[in-house]
């Protein structure tokens, strides 16, 4: 099973279920790293409404930051999104054979 915790993956739902950082998430991905000042230019919020994103995306570990000088860089953290999927994937499985039992008992 996946090394996060289940806290976590909650985290990380609330976290993806927003639009905006949905979309920062893609944007340092593509870019490899970016600071909120870069990210800022290239979405419709503010550059406080990015650093409270990048924090929230921060807090579930879906990115991690790095100062140098003066700026901060946020760069993704893969890893929590592999373990969010997989976590996805065992709970769905565990469905699939919920519902196979069901429809096996209905049918007999």
């Amino acid at each position: 099973m996946a090394t996060a915790d289940n806290t976590n993956f909650e985290n990380v739902l609330i976290a993806l279920a927003d639009p905006t950082r949905r979309e920062l998430l893609d944007l340092i991905a593509l870019r490899g790293q970016a600071t909120a000042t870069a990210l800022a230019t290239a979405v419709t919020v503010s550059r406080q409404a990015v650093v409270k994103h990048l924090t929230i995306l921060k807090d579930a570990k879906l990115v991690s930051s790095n100062r140098v000088g003066r700026e901060v860089r946020y760069k993704v953290c893969p890893q929590q999104l592999s373990s969010t999927a997989e976590w996805m994937e065992n709970l769905a499985a565990d469905w699939d054979r919920k519902l196979d039992w069901i429809k096996r008992m209905a049918e007999d």
